[in-house]
C-alpha cells in the first residue's frame, strides 16, 4: 500500500449530521430514488460507499447485490459515521464502515469490483488523489459508478458562487461550485461508460451527473485539473 497522502484532520461536523435526513427524507424517497437505484443496479463482488454519510445508500444495499456481495464503506465524520452504523445495524445489513478519508483509503490494491460515489466528490478535500486511491483499490474492469451534483449554469453559478464559502461552512465542507462530471471523465485511469446530466434539485444544488466509469486494464500516467 502507497504512503499515506497529507489529508485535512478528521471532519466534524454534528449539526450538519443531525439535520440531514430530516432535511432530505422528501428528496430521498422522490427525486433521488431512481440514481441511487442505479447506482446498485446489478451489483456482484466487492463493493466500497465512498462517502457513506448517515446511510443513505445502506436500504439499496439490503435489496441488492448477489448473496455472495461484499459491502464495505469510508466516513470520515464521527457524527455521519455513528448514524450510518446505526442504521445498517437496524436493517441487519452486513457493511463494515471505516473512518477514513477518500485521499488515504485503508485497502489492498484492486480488491473492489465497484467503487459507488453518491454526492460524497462535493466534500473530499483533494479530488485528484481521491480518484487515484480509487483507482488503486478497484480490480482492472471495476467500475466507479457515480451521483454527484455539480456547478450550473448562467446566474445559478453565479448564485453558487456567492453562496459557496458560507455553505461550505454550514453544510460539512460541501462545495457548490466543483466541475466533477468533466473532472471524473478525463482521468485517465477510466475509460467511460456513460454519463448523463439531470436538471434536477434546487438552486444552489443542482444541477446533477450520473456516470459509470470503467477502470483501464493498463494503467495510464494523467491527471485532471480543476
Amino acid at each position: 500500500m502507497p504512503s499515506e497522502p497529507t489529508v485535512d484532520p478528521e471532519p466534524s461536523s454534528p449539526l450538519f449530521a443531525a439535520i440531514y435526513d430530516p432535511a432530505t427524507a422528501l428528496l430521498e424517497r422522490t427525486l433521488l430514488r431512481p440514481h441511487r437505484e442505479y447506482l446498485v443496479a446489478d451489483l456482484d463482488g466487492t463493493v466500497l460507499d465512498l462517502g457513506a454519510g448517515t446511510g443513505a445508500m445502506v436500504p439499496y444495499f439490503k435489496r441488492a447485490g448477489a448473496p455472495s456481495t461484499e459491502f464495505h464503506a469510508i466516513e470520515p465524520d464521527p457524527h455521519m459515521r455513528k448514524q450510518a452504523v446505526e442504521k445498517a445495524k437496524a436493517q441487519s445489513v452486513p457493511i463494515r464502515i471505516d473512518g477514513a478519508p477518500a485521499e488515504a483509503l485503508p485497502y489492498d490494491d484492486a480488491t473492489f469490483d465497484v467503487v459507488i460515489a453518491s454526492m460524497v466528490f462535493c466534500t473530499i478535500p483533494d479530488v485528484e488523489s481521491a480518484m487515484a486511491e480509487v483507482a488503486r483499490v478497484l480490480k482492472p474492469g471495476g467500475e466507479l459508478r457515480f451521483f454527484e451534483h455539480v456547478i450550473d449554469d448562467g446566474w445559478r453559478a453565479r448564485v453558487q458562487s456567492v453562496l459557496a464559502p458560507l455553505w461550505k461552512r454550514l453544510a460539512g465542507g460541501c462545495h457548490l461550485t466543483r466541475q466533477t462530471g468533466s473532472r471524473l471523465v478525463t482521468n485517465r485511469s477510466f475509460d467511460v461508460v456513460e454519463i448523463e446530466r439531470f436538471n434536477l434539485g434546487l438552486t444552489p444544488v443542482r444541477p446533477f451527473v450520473r456516470g459509470t466509469l470503467r477502470k483501464r486494464a493498463i494503467p495510464t500516467t494523467g491527471s485532471f485539473g480543476d
